[in-house]
């Protein structure tokens, strides 16, 4: 079984579409550079809307402790995802600090970025495979690049894993056939526009998701 993350959600229409699609983690966004930044309010009201079922997840790059808590508290926090330059003793603070699951993107163009994923063990409770961005990049990830899925083949994962980085309703079974992910991370795959969530593209992603 297939399960799906819906990441970037900062409307409640879009927000409903995940979860009716069946959507097991929902993400929202914490990082001023990235369009879909969320205000405490908005995702006090985002959160307030997401039945217990669904895992709500804070996606964040390099945060203090201060955004972490306040964050946490607002959204009710499920789980963590840092998404920046946290070293493992750092995911390894954030996981003690909050008490929740904590997840750390690693970013992958070649076998041996895949190494980084050892480095957390013991400190992250998921690794997040996302595609490497461009050096000088505004983004960390969402930018709707892919990487070579077959670098994941006999890989020897050292945490439980996530797929992310470019997927999206016609390619997720190749992705999944190729790397053998059960849990997958959607942002600009399911866009109209950089930011701009849609619906349709929600709905059609986890229908894909279904027929796996």
């Amino acid at each position: 079984m297939v399960r799906a993350k819906i990441c970037g959600l900062s409307t409640a229409a879009t927000l409903d579409a995940a979860i009716a699609g069946g959507a097991s983690h929902v993400g929202f966004v914490f990082f001023p550079r990235s369009p879909r930044n969320l205000t405490i309010p908005r995702v006090e009201e985002l959160a307030a809307r997401t039945p217990g079922h669904v895992m709500r997840v804070g996606v964040f790059v390099d945060p203090d402790d201060a955004l972490l808590e306040r964050v946490a508290s607002a959204a009710r926090l499920d789980a963590i995802q840092l998404h920046g330059r946290e070293t493992p003793d750092r995911v390894a603070a954030v996981k003690a600090r909050l008490g929740i699951e904590t997840w750390k993107a690693v970013a992958v163009r070649t076998r041996a970025d895949l190494a980084a994923a050892g480095t957390y063990r013991g400190a992250a409770d998921r690794i997040v495979y996302d595609a490497k961005t461009p050096e000088g990049a505004d983004l960390p990830g969402g930018m709707g690049l892919r990487f070579d899925w077959t670098l994941l083949r006999g890989f020897a994962h050292p945490l439980p894993w996530i797929l992310s980085g470019g997927l999206d309703a016609g390619n997720l079974a190749e992705a999944v056939a190729i790397s053998g992910a059960t849990l997958v991370d959607v942002s600009s795959g399911v866009e109209s526009a950089p930011g701009v969530k849609d619906v349709d593209k929600i709905a059609g992603f986890l229908q894909s998701v279904d027929a796996l």
